[in-house]
């Protein structure tokens, strides 16, 4: 059994875990089939990832090694000890049922004493099982399995204690999903990616970054650098709730692990903390490496004066909860008059209103408004994760989130405006000298679900050094992203393979320094001053809409591949350009590229030696697409290398004015094959068959595969079946594409 990644805690119903189990015959006939139909799914399952099978159950990691199963319901259905042997919550006392005076029994569910059955493969001889300890005990056991106690918080989540009295949160068991790049070979020695699993490559579950090894931990001064120390506590079990009055705070329920001192509150320790009030002042979290420390939000409006109102020195990890149904606001110094010193002996500030130099997760169905007046909004040195469906509102001087290894947003409404830099960003990498890598599992942000907008970026929309990564592996993402710079940007690769997309920038809407994917979603751009969607090195188009309403260039790449998708782009100079482009990022010739961005890629381009001296290359194999230029000296579809059109639609519309090309051009080699090309110009076109056809707007023209109305007026057109003419009847043909700019393609495959 393998047990990959440990994602937040869940809150279950298990109050009613045993309900309706008696010992009669009809219900014990029932749980036989469950066991008997469980066993079977067991004995089959040795290639599948989930370690509960696929059939709704969830799994949580028990206290002993030991997988709980919960069903969709969330009721406990059977555990899977490590040995391999497994139990139902029928069995014995000692085996996983509710104490007879817990609150299960109390509700209806079914003692020890109402089943006679006997547990299958008992889970009696688990190893590792330890009583808990009875002083450790504030309430009635919600149930027990292999002679460890469960309860349940206020908060709903499940926990048990160790030999030392602490609470330790159950966390749900998350099993492991695969997403690597599929290559294929290709004809043109040019690497091709499969259109339905073309994914960056992950480690195991969510994406893992290293943990920081450097402890930071401050000491009180508020006009000199200050040296860390190392804190570390033992709580005895209870969950403080502090309230915050002006420059105050008081605390209830103590834990032991919290020190106040004005309005800073400082945690030591790993725990549950609640946090109310209004007040001026500074939670501050310096616990052990190994802790992890949940904040619990209710309604807490918290500023400071000189620094930053919440700041993770040390822990493992913080998870912020913000309560449903209250709002809770944060907001930071525009200076800074305390420097922390950390354990290489270099400064560090707090450069952020929410500032953790360890992983932070913001969660619940909260608000969180936070304003950075110094510098970042919310900020993670480690991991920066949103999970469950809060509202984030993020107001910054410069990065409005910034997680260094990783940013990874599952869902909730997220609204950002980052006055000076980017809405989104993760940029660790590798340093050396003045040069800089990329470091896997790094620099990384990846978007699950949820809504984004990024109403302001000074700087870029979302930037991440490694990647970007826009799915709907949790629900299909929403981001509207109005920037001064790049919309979406990475020096390594961007994926966009779901979601609604909608970008307004100054600079490229889409950018890579190596490559971009598009594989699905509906992607809307408007980049009026530069390219669309652009990359340095590869663009691969195999699924999904992209529609460039507005672009200097529409998609630029030294190599275009598009091999289905829909495509609907405007560029007042080309609509398509394989070479180097007007923002000054391209290369034409490519050699210091050695890789394409795939694992062990050394050198795939022509000749095996990088990207070679060729000038660019532009291969439509599938899909529909629609390309139109605006005046001058403009190409619709253009290569400066070769070009390959051998399957798709193509429909290109160039209001070629002046100079050389047309709706086809190449500098090289030229392939039109597919039957379903048009190409409508005032001039002709250096590349393809023309035809001197008079056209406007007013009817269909094309051929019998194809037939489209052009929105431009002229006289030469280009196919690649004969002559084209008038088409007065286009219900012969057997599809039709309607573009999202409004005109519809009819076609004959």
């Amino acid at each position: 059994m393998k047990c990959l990644g440990i994602s937040s805690h869940i809150s279950l119903g298990l109050l009613a875990l045993l309900a309706g189990c008696s010992s009669d015959s009809s219900s014990t006939s029932a749980v036989d089939d469950l066991k008997s139909s469980i066993e079977g799914d067991i004995e089959g399952a040795t290639e599948n990832n989930n370690v509960c099978l696929n059939d709704g159950y969830s799994a949580m990691q028990g206290a002993t090694g030991e997988i709980l199963c919960m069903d969709s319901a969330g009721n406990l259905s059977f555990w899977i000890n490590p040995d391999g042997s497994f139990g139902y919550p029928e069995s014995s006392q000692e085996a996983g049922t509710p104490d007879s005076n817990s609150s299960a029994s109390e509700s209806g569910a079914a003692s020890s004493d109402s089943t006679s059955t006997e547990n299958i493969e008992s889970s009696a001889s688990a190893t590792g099982s330890t009583e808990t300890p009875a002083s450790c005990a504030d309430s009635k056991a919600l149930y027990t399995i292999n002679g460890v106690s469960y309860y349940q918080s206020a908060q709903g989540y499940i926990y048990y204690y160790d030999g030392a009295c602490n609470q330790v949160k159950v966390e749900s068991a998350v099993s492991s999903s695969s997403a690597k790049p599929s290559v294929e070979s290709s004809n043109d020695s040019q690497p091709t990616v499969s259109s339905s699993s073309v994914t960056p490559v992950e480690n195991s579950g969510d994406i893992q970054t290293p943990q920081s090894s450097a402890s930071t931990t401050p000491a009180e001064n508020n006009s000199s650098a200050s040296t860390a120390t190392s804190n570390a506590s033992t709580s005895n079990g209870n969950s403080p709730t502090i309230k915050y009055a002006g420059a105050a705070a008081t605390i209830e329920n103590d834990n032991g692990c919290v020190n106040i001192d004005g309005g800073t509150v400082t945690i030591t320790c790993a725990g549950d903390y609640n946090f109310s009030g209004n007040g001026d002042g500074q939670i501050q979290v310096n616990a052990a490496s190994t802790d992890k420390v949940e904040l619990y939000l209710n309604n807490l409006t918290l500023s400071h004066s000189s620094d930053a109102p919440l700041y993770v020195h040390n822990a493992d990890k913080v998870v912020v909860n913000l309560e449903s149904g209250t709002t809770n606001t944060f907001s930071d110094a525009s200076t800074r008059t305390t420097d922390y010193i950390k354990a290489d002996g270099t400064k560090d500030t707090t450069g952020a209103a929410i500032y953790a130099k360890d992983d932070l997760t913001i969660k619940g169905e909260g608000t969180l408004k936070v304003t950075g007046n110094y510098n970042n909004g919310i900020h993670s040195s480690n991991d920066l994760r949103v999970r469950g469906n809060p509202t984030i509102n993020v107001t910054a001087k410069n990065n409005g989130l910034k997680g260094k290894g990783l940013v990874d947003i599952e869902g909730g409404d997220i609204t950002i405006s980052a006055t000076n830099g980017d809405g989104i960003k993760s940029d660790e990498c590798n340093v050396s000298g003045t040069d800089t890598t990329i470091t896997e599992g790094k620099g990384i942000v990846d978007i699950k679900g949820g809504k984004i907008t990024i109403t302001k970026a000074g700087d870029d929309g979302i930037q991440a050094y490694n990647y970007v990564f826009i799915r709907d592996s949790v629900s299909a993402p929403t981001i509207n992203v109005t920037s001064t710079g790049k919309g979406i940007v990475s020096e390594n690769r961007v994926y966009i393979n779901a979601g609604k997309i909608d970008i307004s920038s100054g600079d490229d809407g889409v950018h890579s320094n190596m490559n971009v994917y598009f594989n699905g979603g509906y992607t809307t751009i408007a980049a009026p001053k530069n390219d669309g969607v652009h990359a340095d090195s590869t663009l691969t188009i195999n699924d999904g809409t992209i529609y460039v309403t507005n672009s200097y260039e529409g998609l630029e790449a030294w190599y275009i591949k598009a091999n289905g998708g829909i495509t609907d782009v405007y560029g007042t100079n080309d609509a398509w350009n394989a070479a180097g482009g007007n923002d000054g990022s391209g290369n034409t010739s490519q050699g210091g590229q050695s890789n394409w961005g795939f694992p062990g890629g050394g050198g795939m381009g022509p000749g095996g030696g990088g990207m070679g001296s060729s000038s660019g290359f532009l291969t439509i194999t599938g899909g529909v697409h629609h390309a139109k230029t605006g005046s001058g000296d403009t190409d619709g579809i253009d290569s400066n290398g070769e070009l390959t059109i051998s399957g798709g639609v193509v429909i290109v519309e160039c209001q070629i004015s002046g100079g050389m090309g047309g709706s086809f051009d190449s500098d090289g080699n030229a392939n039109l094959t597919s039957k379903t090309v048009l190409g409508f110009s005032s001039g002709s076109s250096e590349k393809g068959s023309n035809y001197s056809v008079s056209f406007s707007t007013s009817s269909y023209y094309g051929t019998s595969n194809v037939a489209f109305k052009p929105t431009i007026s002229g006289r030469y057109m280009v196919t690649t079946t004969g002559q084209p003419s008038q088409v007065s009847n286009v219900s012969s043909y057997s599809k039709s594409v309607t573009f999202p700019s409004g005109s519809t393609v009819y076609y004959n495959e």
